[in-house]
């Protein structure tokens, strides 16, 4: 069983810039990515972007590109999610997720463990 725990959500002005954490409580050895989602209300999870931790080969949502950027830790387990250039429209619940599998890595399908969410709110 792998837990994750997010932190680092919170609420900001259009324009400002988050930064989300996730760590992971195994090895990141049997894990193959990590990702993060986010739910708004009444909207379906999307996914957001994920890394391969083995080659930390990245891929995003179009809605985030040149704004967002994943990233590994030094320590394999943790992952970031540095969010530039807020608007309001980025306004959800963040989950981070992992998967020791294979599949569509911006899909929820492919994901085994799920945090608990950390909420991040932009104004206008």
């Amino acid at each position: 069983q792998v837990q994750l725990v997010e932190s680092g959500g919170g609420s900001v002005q259009a324009g400002g810039s988050l930064r989300l954490s996730c760590a992971a409580s195994r090895s990141p050895y049997s894990i193959n990515i990590m990702a993060w989602f986010r739910q708004a209300p009444g909207k379906e999870r999307e996914g957001v972007a994920a890394i391969y931790i083995r080659d930390t080969t990245t891929n995003y949502a179009d809605s985030v590109k040149g704004r967002f950027t994943i990233s590994q830790g030094n320590a394999k387990n943790t992952v970031y999610l540095q969010m530039n250039s807020l608007k309001p429209e980025d306004t959800a619940m963040y989950y981070c997720a992992a998967s020791v599998g294979v599949g569509g890595n911006l899909s929820p399908g492919t994901y085994n463990y799920w945090g608990q969410g950390t909420q991040v709110t932009i104004s206008s």
